[in-house]
């Protein structure tokens, strides 16, 4: 066994280099900050052990024989560029809180575990389709390999974030909506079931 590489028409998606810190800091800062601590020595230091954990994990779990369960980075084939990070993560959330994904209970207000795919596109790449082209390849590894042997996959996103619910519905996820006020990280829920149930 090897730790994961996926090939895409586009993208090659492979385990992070620990040296990409500063370039994987600058992209999640720009997806979810608002871009101006891309200079910031002080917390790109602070991420750089974040980088070093993410380049060892799929190699850790592959050891394990278990499944790539973490952030993969996201590179352009033709030039190797790293442009977002992908992958199929723990996902710690009050999900029974969502009566789609747990039918007949009640919210108890304790979190429960899913397999929750996540993408993040440095904004100089964004709607080029490269989110989608990402997490597709994670989707059939997901749901082809059996190692995960999962019924489903979820994605989270903000009620605002229309991009991210797009990508869920081009991935074929249906977009369910969190009835409750509460938790304000949890509105927008997609969800895509592994086509063996049907």
């Amino acid at each position: 066994m090897s730790a994961p590489m996926f090939t895409t028409e586009r993208l090659l998606i492979r385990p992070y280099l620990a040296e990409e810190y500063e370039t994987a800091f600058r992209i999640m800062d720009r997806c979810f900050g608002d871009g101006n601590r891309v200079n910031d020595r002080e917390a790109i230091e602070r991420y750089r052990p974040f980088v070093q954990w993410m380049s060892l994990n799929p190699q850790m779990l592959d050891e394990l024989r278990q499944p790539a369960y973490g952030d993969l980075a996201v590179t352009l084939r033709d030039t190797g560029q790293l442009i977002g990070q992908v992958g199929n993560v723990p996902c710690l959330m009050p999900f029974d809180q969502i009566p789609e994904l747990y039918p007949g209970i009640s919210a108890s207000g304790f979190n429960q575990t899913e397999v929750g795919l996540f993408w993040a596109i440095d904004p100089d790449f964004q709607r080029r389709g490269y989110a989608h082209e990402a997490a597709s390849a994670l989707i059939r590894d997901a749901f082809d390999d059996a190692r995960w042997n999962i019924r489903r996959i979820i994605a989270t996103t903000e009620y605002d974030n229309t991009p991210s619910q797009g990508v869920m519905r081009k991935l074929g996820m249906t977009l369910t909506r969190n009835p409750l006020p509460t938790p304000t990280y949890l509105q927008i829920v997609g969800v895509l079931y592994n086509r063996r149930l049907s």
